[in-house]
């Protein structure tokens, strides 16, 4: 356990620092002073963050530019359908310029509705809960009654066995404020988060006897977060960023 504790905070030391953000679709999360624009920023970079690294940023980029420097104000002022125009031709990997449109048209909704996207989590957040995995769950749902179709490959279903790992990544950035995670939402503990889980995450994990398990599912999320939490209770998804660089760094030379 010693050692296990000096490997993950030497990589906290090395990495853990605004530098080593690029390439990494956070980034983009940095061009909003507003903490409402940042939210539609993050879960739409969030939603994209599947694919190579290079083609994530370019799509991105491509999603938020027509949103203009108040992405949030600009999805509240437009109707439902008139996203269509504004991404015609858009394609990420699965995700078409409909898809897309979608989602926007729904974000749109709830902040028409909830004034933000931080007041609809809140308004699904029940700090009884042991993680934040039910409140995510609500705020899919949130989102599906705004037409955001529940089976999708854009946002997934937090009620079933995957780690979606997106959306918990979305989650770190919005919770978490330090030089790396922007935050905001100070209503969530960051005791409650879950750490973000793909077959990267879960192979540094393996090698630091972090988990024994083989699949990159939601329990196995659970199964890491909280042997984190052995070495940080408080804040055991603080270790996240800095295990995913390296391979992020590489992947992108």
């Amino acid at each position: 356990m010693k050692a296990t504790r000096a490997r993950l905070e030497a990589l906290v030391r090395r990495y853990h620092k605004r530098s080593f953000v690029h390439p990494d679709p956070l980034e983009f999360l940095y061009r909003y002073e507003r903490l409402e624009d940042r939210e539609v920023a993050g879960f739409v970079a969030a939603s994209l963050a599947y694919g190579r690294v290079a083609q994530i940023l370019a799509s991105v980029e491509r999603a938020l530019a027509p949103l203009g420097p108040h992405p949030a104000r600009f999805l509240a002022e437009t109707p439902a359908g008139g996203m269509n125009a504004l991404y015609c031709g858009f394609v990420h990997r699965f995700c078409t310029d409909r898809d897309l449109a979608c989602l926007l048209s729904a974000l749109g909704g709830l902040i028409r509705a909830y004034g933000s996207l931080g007041r609809a989590f809140a308004a699904g957040f029940d700090p009884r809960d042991e993680n934040v995995q039910p409140s995510l769950a609500r705020f899919v749902c949130l989102l599906n009654e705004q037409g955001f179709p529940r089976k999708n490959h854009l946002v997934a279903d937090p009620e079933g066995a995957s780690a979606v790992k997106r959306l918990h990544l979305f989650l770190r950035w919005m919770v978490r404020r330090d030089c790396v995670d922007p935050g905001g939402w100070d209503f969530v503990p960051r005791s409650r988060l879950i750490v973000p889980l793909d077959v990267h995450m879960l192979r540094q994990a393996q090698a630091l006897g972090l988990t024994a398990r083989s699949t990159p599912d939601l329990r196995t999320a659970l199964d890491i977060t909280g042997s984190l939490a052995r070495f940080c209770p408080e804040d055991p998804v603080k270790y996240d960023f800095s295990l995913t660089r390296p391979g992020i760094l590489s992947g992108f030379r």
